[in-house]
């Protein structure tokens, strides 16, 4: 287990030493090819207890899917039936959309309903 940020970055050297050498990736007789799978083990763990990634809020996943539908507000506020002040809101995070728009919001932008719900 990687304890430090010391031996985080030490072990991230080494097995950017093995990965230069094709044998360690391709190869699952080679010794590097063994150590660079332990060495990734602990990379991932040590990432996973240390950089914990926040879920998205519903606003930015709202985004994210205007911004691949090519919507802007106003064409959300008629898509999903309210204003445009009301969509502003739900993008600042100042209210939350109620249960009736929440299923708009989950069908017409493809979000799963448990995140719409913030379930």
């Amino acid at each position: 287990m990687i304890k430090t940020e010391k031996e985080y970055k030490t072990i991230v050297q080494r097995m950017e030493v093995h990965l230069q050498d094709s044998n360690n990736i391709e190869n699952s007789d080679e010794s590097g090819y063994i150590e660079l799978n332990i060495l990734s083990d602990l990379i991932a763990d040590y990432e996973e207890r240390t950089y914990t990634v926040a879920k998205p809020t519903l606003a930015e996943i709202i985004k994210l899917r205007m911004a691949e539908k090519s919507l802007n507000q106003k064409g959300l506020s008629e898509l999903i039936g309210v204003s445009t002040s009301r969509v502003s809101e739900y993008l600042t995070g100042k209210s939350e959309p109620t249960l009736k728009v929440a299923r708009e919001i989950s069908k017409k932008l493809d979000i799963d309903a448990a995140i719409v719900l913030g379930v």
